[in-house]
């Protein structure tokens, strides 16, 4: 349900229009192009906020969807020593982005180009932020798992429908004009390797994994031995938790699992197709 122009819309239209966007039930099939997105300034201690969050330093490439007057990413160069891209379908607005990225000194780390968001390699990423809605959030979901494990995504107020974020901020913003709470909603995740299937270790050991977005249940047969474990994904870091204490940490490599119990030189691979033998 994308109904409405990118451009600068008068707050009390938003204040009635957005809560229906978050109540919208049911699937969404975005049609529309990106044009549909509004543009809605993020505040300065907001954009700081949302960088913190993700941990930005000086080694990361920040993408920006959507990124209006250019803040986030002139914040991340400026403030944390980041480079970064910032995607917009506005042409004045990308060219008051490179005026302002020229007037703080960080025209030679960012990039602003007039661009369908849908149709931005996210590849380069290592920190994707957004303030988006949240059909257009579930839209890209598929293309956001699919980045490289332990990139970091921070949506500013929108989720990613079931796939929960690993922390949620919040943030008092007393001049906010959308809604009712004089607050905004940061969210973060850290992109999960995909571990799903089966794995097989030394000895003949095997690791079954269920995996629901960075969620893990998992069944390690071990010596004659079955232990069920429940647990996480931090980008490529595994940790899992089963009874009693008992603790199964593993690094994500591709197709190999490096870590485990007394497996800290012998490495565990992926089964594909084939069983374990």
């Amino acid at each position: 349900m994308r109904i409405l122009p990118r451009r600068r819309l008068r707050a009390p239209f938003l204040w009635l229009v957005l809560p229906l966007w978050a109540a919208a039930q049911g699937p969404v099939t975005v049609t529309a192009s990106v044009e549909d997105v509004p543009f809605i300034t993020t505040p300065d201690h907001v954009t700081v906020a949302m960088l913190e969050l993700a941990g930005v330093g000086a080694r990361d490439h920040v993408i920006d969807l959507g990124s209006g007057d250019g803040r986030i990413v002139i914040t991340a160069a400026k403030r944390f020593g980041a480079s970064g891209l910032g995607v917009e379908i506005v042409p004045d607005l990308v060219a008051q982005s490179r005026e302002n990225a020229r007037r703080a000194g960080v025209a030679a780390r960012t990039r602003f180009e007039v661009q369908d968001l849908f149709a931005t390699d996210l590849a380069p990423a290592s920190v994707v932020t957004m303030y988006l809605l949240p059909e257009v959030n579930l839209a890209l979901r598929p293309r956001l798992l699919a980045l490289k494990p332990g990139t970091r995504i921070v949506s500013h107020d929108w989720d990613l429908g079931d796939w929960a974020p690993d922390r949620t901020l919040t943030v008092a913003v007393p001049e906010k004009t959308i809604g009712r709470e004089k607050l905004s909603r940061l969210h973060l995740w850290t992109v999960p390797a995909a571990v799903q299937g089966l794995w097989c270790g030394p000895g003949g050991a095997t690791l079954q994994l269920q995996q629901r977005y960075q969620v893990l249940s998992a069944l390690l047969t071990q010596g004659g031995l079955s232990r069920s474990y429940s647990g996480r994904l931090h980008g490529t870091a595994m940790e899992l938790l089963g009874e009693a204490g008992a603790r199964w940490q593993a690094t994500v490599d591709g197709n190999t699992l490096r870590g485990g119990d007394a497996t800290a030189t012998l490495p565990w691979r992926r089964a594909g197709a084939a069983a374990c033998g």
